[in-house]
């Protein structure tokens, strides 16, 4: 009997360099994947980036973005080549969702065929530049707060400035926002009890109320490019919810710069609706780390290469 599950994809902060690389020297799918990449943006590299870096330049958010995406696909079309040559054997699966962390939610749009995957390719990487040019005009900050209860970090975020950008898992919230108040929240939270308050790597006050000129840039852009109804059920990270109407996904991917990532309700959204396995498609494994922490239950696959592919059979 066939399981019903759900595709995830990465977010920024999964790239390094060689991602891809393994899938796309075994796979003419994943190959055919990264070369139309390059062909949408020939003056980026993408093929480059990802395999050879240097990871400075991969990192850089106009970059790791799109690449992101880009690899993202690339091990989607690896897993679904392999469903298809086993597809006279009962356990093929067959997803019923799809979700992404952040900018993963337009690779969750590609693989639900909402989005062509060269439109996706643009579109992301023009969003990859407006994060980053909102980043320099308002400079800000990141930081993962460990062990507190949201309503209490909302109140902290309240007294000291910055503003809840990701509800990841069960203890794990972060916070963006100018630096100083990012600063002023940690410090807080440790006093009121969180285990820990990690700064974190990253260019800009991402999901936060600094990003509200990128939005309104990248709405423009949104508005030049068709989407359909997903062929499967995506889950955006605004609402933590199922959402059908074009008009309503653009709507939420510009919301999405500047409103907080639930993730944790998105993934107990998917799991009401019986989910009970999930593909995280892409590099890294961070999303596996997080649903384990999430339901203990949740059965949690990461397809980032070559060798990951037997884990097809369930």
């Amino acid at each position: 009997m066939v399981k019903k599950t759900a595709y995830l994809f990465p977010g920024q902060g999964a790239q390094y360099v060689g991602m891809g690389k393994d899938l796309y020297d075994n796979s003419p799918e994943a190959k055919k994947i990264f070369d139309e990449a390059d062909n949408a943006l020939p003056d980026v590299g993408i093929k480059r980036l990802c395999f050879n870096g240097p990871l400075e330049a991969l990192t850089q958010t106009a970059n790791s973005q799109v690449c992101i995406l880009v690899a993202s696909i690339a091990a989607l079309e690896v897993l679904l080549t392999a469903q298809r040559a086993r597809a006279t054997n009962d356990n093929v699966v067959a997803a019923s969702y799809a979700a992404g962390l952040s900018l993963g939610e337009l690779t969750a749009l590609v693989a639900a065929k909402s989005i062509e995957f060269k439109d996706a390719v643009r579109l992301v990487r023009m969003r990859g530049e407006l994060m980053e040019e909102a980043s320099i005009k308002n400079p800000g900050g990141m930081a993962s707060i460990i062990g507190l209860e949201p309503q209490i970090l909302k109140d902290i975020c309240a007294e000291t400035g910055p503003e809840i950008a990701n509800l990841n898992c069960p203890g794990q919230i972060v916070v963006s926002g100018r630096k100083e108040a990012v600063a002023r929240c940690m410090a807080v939270a440790v006093e009121k009890g969180a285990k820990k308050a990690i700064p974190l790597k990253v260019s800009g006050a991402f999901h936060s109320s600094l990003m509200r000129e990128a939005a309104e840039k990248f709405n423009s852009e949104l508005e030049k490019v068709t989407f359909s109804p997903p062929s499967i059920k995506v889950i955006s990270n605004v609402t933590a919810d199922e959402e059908t109407l074009p008009e309503d996904i653009k709507v939420n991917l510009v919301r999405q710069l500047y409103s907080p990532v639930r993730w944790e309700e998105s993934v107990r959204k998917m799991a009401g609706y019986g989910v009970e396995v999930f593909f995280e498609i892409g590099p890294g494994k961070v999303l596996k780390g997080l649903l384990r922490r999430i339901d203990s239950n949740l059965k949690v696959y990461s397809i980032e290469k070559t060798e990951d592919l037997g884990v097809c059979r369930i």
